[in-house]
């Protein structure tokens, strides 16, 4: 065996060779340090709020204007009627003043009632004697009666003048006075017959 002398070059390279091929030890890497847990912690309470003054109500709103229906027309009215016209009154008196007509009214009646007329002078005693005012319109209608002395102990007899006035109508139509109000006295008999103190033939 043959031993082989290394000249000092030769052996530094060697060296160097195998320097270069130990292996460094292989560096690890540090696990990562863990996640920190965080701590818990309970949550807080809730802060109650605090109470609020109570709030004005808001105004209410203002209420709608109320449109008023138009109001309802009027029915039609009927026709009034038209009064018959009063007929035309062929009586006519021309006096002119009350006491001359008091004679032709009185005249009227006797015409209207013949048979109630009491023929002859009048007996002393009589069942009434009543003294009235007649009204007699322009036409001769009769427009009102005023009593100025009645015979009230007998009113059946009042209630028979009257009537027999107001049938008697229309007197004659007082042409120049247009109203006229004159007065009469009547004369009752206890028969029912009667004489106007205008016409009569006086008493007994």
């Amino acid at each position: 065996m043959h031993r082989y002398s290394m000249n000092p070059t030769t052996v530094g390279l060697m060296l160097i060779w195998l320097t270069g091929c130990v292996v460094a030890p292989k560096q690890t890497t540090p696990p990562p340090a863990p996640a920190p847990v965080p701590e818990y912690k309970p949550a807080p309470a809730p802060v109650p709020a605090p109470a609020s003054e109570p709030q004005p109500a808001p105004p209410p709103a203002p209420a709608a204007p109320t449109v008023k229906a138009p109001p309802p027309a009027p029915p039609p009215q009927a026709a009034k009627p038209v009064p018959p016209a009063e007929p035309v009154n062929p009586l006519k008196s021309m006096a002119r003043d009350p006491k001359e007509y008091r004679k032709d009214a009185a005249k009227h009646l006797y015409r209207k009632y013949p048979e109630k007329i009491y023929a002859g002078k009048l007996p002393p005693m009589l069942k009434a004697v009543g003294v009235i005012d007649v009204v007699v319109g322009p036409n001769g209608q009769v427009l009102e009666m005023i009593w100025s002395r009645a015979p009230r102990h007998v009113p059946d007899v009042m209630r028979d003048i009257e009537t027999m006035i107001r049938q008697a109508g229309p007197y004659p139509a007082p042409v120049n006075l247009r109203k006229v109000t004159y007065t009469e006295t009547w004369l009752w008999h206890k028969s029912g017959q009667f004489q106007l103190d205008t016409l009569t033939e006086g008493q007994q």
